[in-house]
């Protein structure tokens, strides 16, 4: 049958079904790759499996066979080490060093991506960190894998080696911190720049620049960017192209600038108001660890954690505030006397959320949507009847017939979407919110 006869379910149903196939023969690949390693090891001497072949190791062996590069084959060997069970000296086999992933790539859940990438972070902190809290975060994190993209996985995965060692944070910042740096030239009649920031020093200059963007494109019913730049009308219409400097509607990169040059004049003393929609740096850490000057925290927006001492220097600035729900008295249920969200219940919502419940993205991207919509249901402007949307997943929700549960109350509840027949016919529910896209014990 051809591609274009499929029907939407159909074509779904065989990307999935080759993805699966995929992540399995990778989870064979993997233990072959480490058998090849094994009979190639240096002390085999001319018995080595890759020389005899012709291949200096047996990463190039396995790199020249799947058409992957030397890094990818040795990220593949490294997996099936780590994940196929140890020979001993006398031929007998012991547990896998990594248990949990290596079931979680045998079933077909994960590919060797994610697993090398759980991998090395739990190597990393091998050392320092306790072997059965290593245990735990393994399980959890070969658990939580399932599905999830590179970068996602990536944050899931540094918030759980700074749960896992919270004293390698301070080293690695003054690392980061000695990093940062700004170059400035002019060429062309153009002035470049180029930033490398720390997390410390990224927080507010993402928050502010993000703030001033998201406002400008809600305020015109825009909904983002392509890859390419180009802006994009709710029609799908092309707005904006990047070659035309003077096009009536800017990209993307274009209003990042503009965002950064108005500050830039604001902070000269400029008069004109700046469309930021209060844009503040939320840092989220426990009264705990606040205290005791240990743990680690997490700025709203950034996917790399910082330290505790980090998180109480930024917290004694006016521009951040650290996250103490319903502080002051503040009222976070109003019934049916507020239609909009309070800044106050965003906030609280951002603990159980972490962003967008649907997609992932920070909580700077969302805008709260009522569960029983205000209109249509009378719902209610209540912390249970709202969850953290961004543009596209509100539109989603609303056009196209996807519901929302809410299991649980507080910031432990659990968020589930439930896709509409024609997208999923068993309606099979979707974790999604922190539980899905960040790391939480």
């Amino acid at each position: 049958m051809p591609l274009d006869a499929l029907t939407n379910v159909q074509l779904v149903e065989l990307n999935d079904g080759i993805g699966a196939v995929r992540r399995r023969v990778e989870a064979v690949h993997a233990g072959v790759a480490a058998e090849i390693a094994r009979r190639s090891r240096p002390e085999a001497g001319p018995d080595s499996l890759a020389k005899a072949n012709g291949y200096r190791s047996a990463a190039q062996m396995i790199a020249a066979s799947g058409g992957t590069t030397v890094g990818d084959a040795a990220r593949l060997v490294a997996v099936g080490e780590a994940t196929s069970p140890r020979r001993t000296l006398t031929g007998a086999d012991t547990p896998a060093r990594h248990p949990h992933v290596g079931d979680a790539l045998a079933s077909g859940a994960i590919g060797a991506a994610a697993a090398s990438a759980i991998i090395q972070m739990l190597d990393r902190v091998a050392m320092r960190a306790n072997p059965a809290a290593c245990d735990d975060v393994e399980r959890m994190l070969a658990r939580q894998a399932a599905g999830l993209g590179p970068d996602l996985l990536r944050r899931v995965i540094a918030r759980a080696e700074a749960y896992l060692d919270p004293d390698g944070l301070e080293p690695q910042e003054q690392e980061l911190r000695g990093k940062r740096g700004l170059t400035m030239f002019e060429r062309d009649g153009m002035l470049h720049l180029s930033a490398t920031l720390d997390p410390e020093s990224a927080a507010p200059v993402k928050a502010a620049i993000e703030a001033m963007v998201t406002s400008e494109f809600r305020a015109e019913g825009r909904l983002g960017a392509d890859p390419h730049g180009r802006v994009w009308a709710s029609d799908g219409a092309a707005v904006g192209d990047p070659a035309d400097a003077d096009a009536p509607r800017r990209t993307l990169p274009q209003r990042q600038a503009d965002a950064l040059a108005i500050i830039a004049a604001h902070l000269l003393g400029c008069e004109r108001d700046t469309p930021i929609g209060g844009a503040t740096v939320v840092v989220r850490m426990s009264l705990a660890d606040l205290e005791s000057g240990r743990g680690s925290a997490i700025i709203d927006g950034l996917d790399q954690p910082v330290s505790a001492a980090t998180a109480r220097r930024m917290a004694a600035s006016g521009s951040v505030i650290p996250c103490v729900l319903g502080g002051d008295s503040e009222i976070l249920d109003w019934g049916r006397r507020r239609r909009l969200f309070t800044p106050a219940q965003k906030l609280a919502l951002t603990e159980r959320d972490g962003g967008c419940a649907m997609c992932g993205p920070p909580p700077g991207m969302t805008k709260v949507h009522h569960l029983r919509w205000w209109a249509r249901d009378s719902g209610s402007t209540d912390l249970s009847n709202g969850v953290l949307l961004c543009e596209t997943c509100h539109h989603r929700v609303h056009d196209n017939g996807w519901e929302i549960r809410i299991l649980g109350t507080g910031v432990d509840a659990e968020v589930w979407f439930i896709p509409p027949a024609h997208v999923d016919p068993s309606r099979t529910p979707r974790l999604g919110g922190r539980r899905r896209f960040a790391f939480a014990v």
